[in-house]
């Protein structure tokens, strides 16, 4: 297949996440509103986990049609590097003062148990002969699975408690408006699914007609693809001026992320996922601990500048990381 046809079939899987992307995020947050979520909550983990529809389909598809784990790997952890990095350009979009210094406190407890579940990411890749494992799984499948509930519940017991007590009460909507809402919920999710399900072998053309590495591709092109519905969404809530519902989208989609390890592990029944993936994959799981490392340093001090009156010092070293990691996987990325 020709460089020219695998660019347009993946400009068509782009077109097709974005809209449906944009899709869920109108419904999802009609859907919240009529349960009486808060913005933080809904993006943490509503829209987070529909949006990374893409990247647990493509994920799946990966290890069991491609038989790729490179791929998959290098997809959930590209995205999560991916999401951290858009945080410059919603940065540079706020014109009048850095994100950090409006952005809720609250996005301190995702942030952290991010850097919890990415951090025992690396480790099981830069261990992996050493890790026991259960039948086919990797013991860190199931302690993922369980850092993910635990951080979803503690996150959404932290937003009750922060809630002031005049929104204890939504707004209930119409039976038949939620009843439209959930069918338009559900026919963007599926060509979400659909288009996910199509990139990974894309991207794998791809990287046979360019020689590039299969951990190269994973980790820059399908991940950026995948995370397109992340960007529509968060792109809206910025629109409503919603800025801690769009800064939760992100840091939630990075925790699904990293669960979707878990469930590739699951689906690959060679043995453990992370056995099977190239070592390269850790340096990027370390960047997005860095990078979300100084995403919670920066809603902590609150940075009131800008560098070349562009971004905060916070997101030139959240670009500089990316870039790095970039670099490494390309030159050091094996199969």
């Amino acid at each position: 297949m020709t460089l020219a046809l695998l660019g347009m079939q993946f400009m068509l899987c782009a077109a097709l996440i974005a809209g449906a992307g944009y899709v869920l995020c109108q419904s999802a947050d009609a859907i919240a509103r009529a349960t009486g979520l808060t913005g933080g909550w809904m993006g943490l983990a509503l829209l987070a986990t529909v949006t990374s529809l893409p990247e647990l389909a493509s994920g799946i598809s990966a290890v069991t049609v491609m038989d790729a784990p490179n791929l998959a790997v290098g997809n959930a952890l590209g995205a999560c590097v991916f999401n951290l990095v858009f945080l410059v350009v919603i940065d540079a979009l706020q014109r009048r003062e850095p994100i950090y210094c409006r952005a809720s406190t609250a996005h301190l407890l995702s942030a952290a148990f991010g850097v919890v579940m990415l951090g025992f990411v690396a480790m099981s890749l830069l261990l992996p002969e050493r890790a026991p494992g259960l039948l086919h799984l990797g013991l860190y499948s199931p302690a993922l699975l369980a850092l993910y509930l635990l951080a979803l519940r503690s996150v959404f017991a932290h937003e009750q408690a922060l809630r002031p007590p005049r929104d204890a009460q939504a707004d209930p909507d119409p039976a038949p408006a939620m009843t439209r809402e959930w069918r338009r919920f559900g026919l963007a999710a599926v060509v979400v699914v659909t288009a996910g399900s199509w990139l990974p072998s894309l991207a794998d053309q791809l990287a046979l007609v360019m020689g590039w590495s299969r951990s190269f591709v994973g980790t820059l092109f399908m991940a950026l693809v995948t995370t397109l519905p992340e960007i529509a969404v968060t792109l809206s809530a910025l629109r409503l001026r919603a800025l801690d519902m769009a800064i939760g989208n992100l840091l939630g989609s990075n925790l699904f992320n990293v669960a979707i390890l878990a469930i590739d592990d699951i689906f690959y029944v060679r043995g453990p996922l992370l056995a099977d993936a190239s070592p390269v994959h850790a340096g990027t799981a370390v960047a997005a601990v860095v990078m979300t490392g100084l995403v919670m340093v920066g809603l902590v001090m609150r940075p009131q500048g800008r560098e070349l009156r562009v971004l905060s010092w916070v997101s030139v070293g959240l670009l500089a990381t990316y870039l790095l990691n970039a670099a490494l996987v390309f030159l050091h990325g094996g199969a």
